[in-house]
């Protein structure tokens, strides 16, 4: 009976942790190098995730005090972690037909330092809604993953300090 048990325990905490686990995503940035995530070698991946043009602008919001925070280093405890950071619009459905024209034109007007943390992704949207509980179309959302891929912090909606302080004490622990 003890067996039993500890295989039942073994196998909920093993469904749990690949349900916990960010699937792979592929993306190419503006300089047309494709970028799958989640990404080796840092300790820490911020990805930023929306798929719907409603969202596209709330997404972009986080754009600016993310790169300055996790990329650029700026604020008190800034340097004091490691983290790959990506933002993903998602170009899903109907309209997968504006991935050139949309590419071309961030090409154009985006800022060089944001720039190579952009990933245009025209992937399916049906297994990221799934495996991610992506339900609400019209918010951008982001996960904090560790160095093996797993979710540990997730946050969605629109940018606040709030949640970008809520995302860097994860990258602190």
């Amino acid at each position: 009976m003890r067996s039993l048990i500890t295989v039942a325990a073994l196998a909920v905490a093993f469904t749990l942790q690949a349900q916990n686990t960010f699937p792979t995503l592929s993306g190419e940035t503006a300089a047309g190098t494709t970028i799958t995530l989640p990404t080796k070698g840092k300790p820490w991946t911020v990805i930023g995730l929306a798929y719907s043009q409603k969202a596209s602008p709330l997404l972009e919001e986080w754009y600016e005090p993310a790169y300055l925070r996790f990329i650029a280093k700026h604020g008190l405890l800034a340097g004091s972690y490691e983290a790959d950071v990506f933002f993903v619009p998602l170009f899903v459905g109907v309209n997968k037909a504006a991935y050139e024209g949309s590419l071309n034109k961030f090409r154009k007007s985006a800022d060089p330092e944001i720039v190579d943390h952009v990933l245009f992704s025209k992937a399916d949207i049906d297994p990221l809604k799934a495996s991610l509980g992506l339900n609400d179309k019209d918010i951008p959302y982001f996960f904090v993953l560790d160095a093996e891929g797993r979710i540990v912090h997730r946050e969605q909606g629109a940018f606040t300090e709030e949640k970008l302080e809520s995302i860097e004490e994860v990258l602190l622990d």
